[in-house]
C-alpha cells in the first residue's frame, strides 16, 4: 500500500533462522508485529508502518522528538538483541525504511555478499562496550570551580602558572597512554575492535573525562578470557566500565540504501 513502508531492522543468514518463540512477546517500532522477508539466503527482520509517521517528511520532524527517538530506539534495539541471541545478526541503522518488501528484497540481492561477509565474521561473536574514565587533573578542576591556582603577581605567577599547564599535561599525556593500552590488550582478544568518539558528560552523565570508548567484537569462547583480561587492567586513577554482550552493532556497518529515512546511530 502506498501509505506503508517496511521498516528493517537487521538481517540473517537463511540458514540461522530462528523459530518464532525468538520473538515471542516482542513488540516492533510503534508496537507494530515483527515479521520476516527472505531473500538470496538471508532474512530480513521488518515492520510494516505508516509512512505518514516513518516517511521521509515525517521522520525529520519526529527525529526532532527526543522522546519519540528513545522510544523508537528502544523497540529497535530490543528486536535486534532478541534475533542476535538467537542467530548470527547483521543490525542496520535505526529508522531504516523502504517503500515495501520489495526494496527489501532488492536491496537483499545487491549486497547478499555484503551481509554474509558480515554474518560470517559475527558468527559466534558479540559485541562487548568498554569505557575507561578518569577525574581531570587538580589544577584543571580548581579553574572548572572557578578558583585561580594563585593570586601572586609577577614572575613567582608566572613559574606556577607554567608549573601547572606541565603537570596537566603530563598527567593528560599519562592518561591517553593507559587508554590505550587498554585498547590495545583488549583488542590482542577480540576478533575486531574499534573506538567511538567519547561521549559528551551531559550524555554519560559524569563529571569525569572518558579516555576511552571501545567495542570489541570478542568470540564466545574467549568470552572469560576478555573479562579477566579487562579485570588485570584496572589500577587507581583510572575507572574501566564494561557493558555487554550485544549485537555486533559497530561491526556491521553497511550502507543498506534505504528508502526514505535513514539514520545513524552510535552504537551501546
Amino acid at each position: 500500500m502506498a501509505d506503508r513502508g517496511t521498516y528493517l531492522y537487521a538481517v540473517t543468514r537463511e540458514e540461522d533462522r530462528p523459530g518464532p518463540a525468538a520473538l515471542e512477546g516482542v513488540a516492533g517500532v510503534a508496537g507494530a508485529p515483527v515479521r520476516t522477508v527472505a531473500h538470496a539466503g538471508l532474512v530480513a527482520y521488518v515492520s510494516t508502518v505508516p509512512l505518514e509517521e516513518f516517511g521521509e517528511e515525517p521522520l525529520r520532524r519526529s527525529l526532532e522528538d527526543l522522546d519519540w527517538v528513545g522510544a523508537t530506539a528502544r523497540a529497535h534495539h530490543s528486536v535486534v538483541e532478541a534475533v542476535a541471541e538467537a542467530a548470527a545478526t547483521a543490525p542496520v541503522r535505526l529508522v531504516t525504511v523502504y517503500s515495501g518488501d520489495d526494496q527489501v528484497r532488492d536491496m537483499l540481492d545487491r549486497r547478499c555478499e555484503d551481509f554474509t561477509a558480515i554474518l560470517s565474521q559475527v558468527a559466534g561473536r558479540r559485541e562487548w562496550g568498554v569505557k575507561a574514565y578518569a577525574a581531570p587533573p587538580a589544577a584543571e578542576r580548581e579553574q572548572d570551580r572557578g578558583e585561580p591556582a594563585t593570586t601572586r603577581p609577577g614572575t613567582e605567577y608566572l613559574r606556577r602558572r607554567k608549573a601547572s599547564l606541565r603537570t596537566r599535561d603530563d598527567a593528560w599525556r599519562d592518561a591517553a597512554a593507559r587508554a590505550e593500552r587498554i585498547h590495545a590488550a583488549l583488542g590482542d582478544v577480540a576478533v575486531a575492535s574499534t573506538r567511538h568518539r567519547p561521549q559528551d558528560p551531559q550524555l554519560s552523565g559524569r563529571d569525569d573525562v572518558m579516555l576511552l570508548n571501545g567495542a570489541y567484537l570478542v568470540g564466545e569462547d574467549r568470552r572469560e578470557e576478555f573479562a579477566a583480561t579487562l579485570d588485570a587492567l584496572r589500577e587507581p586513577g583510572v575507572e574501566i566500565e564494561l557493558t555487554g554482550p550485544w549485537a555486533p552493532y559497530s561491526f556491521s556497518a553497511l550502507e543498506s540504501g534505504g528508502g526514505p529515512g535513514t539514520e545513524a546511530h552510535d552504537g551501546p
